[in-house]
Formats: C-alpha cells, structure tokens, sequence
C-alpha cells in the first residue's frame, strides 16, 4: 500500500474496522489444523489475499468438482502465484483432471486508465505486485501441480482471446483496474459453465474494478446475487445451475 493510498484509506471508518478484522481472521486461519489451514499457511507467502478470500476460492473449486460443473480452473492476475497453487492444490487433493490456467503480465501492475475512478491513487501502483514466471513456476513445481497447469504471459489483451479454454467452472479475476477487469469478463464470461463461479478480488477496494463488474452485469443483465467475501472481494454463481452454491469463504455476520 502507498503512503497515499493509506491515508486515502483512514478516512474510511469501514476500511480500518474491516483490516482489523482481517488480521484476527487470517491469524486464526494460520493456527488452525483444518485442511484448508493447512493450504494456507503452504500458499500464504506467495499471495496478497486473505483467508477470506482463499476460502472463498478453495470453496468454490471443491463446488465444482462435487457438483459436476465442467470446465477448467482459470485466474488471470497471478502475480507470485500463491491463490493459483491454493486451487491447484485443492484440485489435486480431490483427483479432479481439471486444469489450471493462469494469466499474467509479470511486469507488475500496468497503467490504470482515466476510466478508473481513484486513477490518481492507481497510479502509484505501476511496477507493484508483480512476480516472476519462473518463480511462480518453480513454486508450482514444488507443490505438485506443475504439470496440470498452463501458465501464460503477457497482457489479457493479448492472451485470453487465443487460449484454447471451452469452458471454465471457476475463473478468479485480479486485474485491479477496469481496463483489465473489463476485457477478463467480455472476455471469458460466456466460457464459464452455468453454476460456475466467478470470484473478483478487488470489487471493494479499486473503483475501476468495481466499475467494469457492474457495467458489464448491467449491460448483460445478469440476474446473480454479487455475494460479499469481505473488504474486498465479491463472488458470483453464474445463472443457469439448477442449484446455488452454499460458499463459506462466502458467508458472513457482518461487512468485512
């Protein structure tokens, strides 16, 4: 976070309150014994995200696989690598044959666009996050699921419309900007089966984020509740699954 960025950020009483909660929540995730946890703390320095949100993915890739949605795992926005091996890792701890896609630059975050919002926040932003490929690589390789996982650099642009992907039963978008958010949704969306989840990290925080999602649920009319996982992230069930998943990286007593 930027020094601008942060005290851009304190006068929001619902961001300090939700960072807070973040931190007992993350702590108990890293202390506890279940099988998740255990994911966790193997992925945790590799990814910016919290527990709240690596559950909300790991639960969705267990939906998925237990509810018979056909397509493959896809997150465009990598970075090091760590929410991408929590999903591979849960695939192959449940034998699924679905594969792993993963997008990314690797260049760090690109130029935000005057279509975002805070863009003179965003900007600061340029170079950071970014990880290396054969980091992530390597990194893949040593929790076992290099072989099942198709990394890909370059922008989304460039990338998305030549991948060879038919269907998608998760896609996990962390593009931050809404030039980025916008072309991973008109991009991929009609690719993600009915009951597939789509899980977007930086709906609460990033302005172009959550632009490009709710300009693109508008213009589609997309009739999915957008579920809070927390400060952050949103996740919603494609329409058309005869049943709605019950995510408890989801579910929540209050905002986050």
């Amino acid at each position: 976070m930027t020094f601008d960025d942060f005290l851009f950020r304190l006068r929001d009483p619902y961001f300090v309150w939700a960072y807070a909660r973040r931190a007992v929540v993350d702590w108990r995730s890293y202390l506890s014994q279940d099988e998740f946890s255990k994911i966790y703390r193997t992925v945790r320095p590799h990814t910016m995200l919290s527990s709240r949100r690596l559950r909300g993915l790991y639960d969705a890739v267990r939906y998925v696989i237990r509810n018979d949605i056909p397509g493959e795992i896809v997150e465009c926005g990598t970075a090091r690598g760590g929410s991408a091996a929590l999903m591979g890792i849960t695939l192959r701890r449940m034998d699924s044959s679905k594969g792993l896609w993963v997008f990314d630059a690797f260049e760090g975050l690109p130029e935000p666009s005057k279509a975002d919002p805070d863009w003179r926040i965003a900007k600061g932003y340029v170079g950071r996050c970014r990880g290396e490929v054969e980091q992530v690589r390597s990194f893949f390789q040593e929790v076992g699921i290099l072989g099942n996982s198709r990394i890909v650099k370059g922008l989304f642009q460039d990338t998305l419309a030549k991948a060879e992907i038919s269907q998608i039963a998760v896609l996990h978008l962390d593009g931050d900007w809404y030039d980025s958010v916008k072309v991973c949704l008109e991009g991929l969306y009609d690719r993600v089966s009915p009951g597939g989840i789509i899980q977007i990290d930086d709906y609460g925080y990033w302005a172009g984020a959550r632009r490009a999602v709710d300009e693109f649920i508008e213009k589609e009319n997309i009739e999915a509740e957008l579920q809070q996982i927390d400060y952050e992230g949103r996740q919603l069930t494609k329409p058309g699954a005869q049943k709605q998943p019950v995510l408890t990286g989801s579910s929540m007593s209050g905002p986050d």
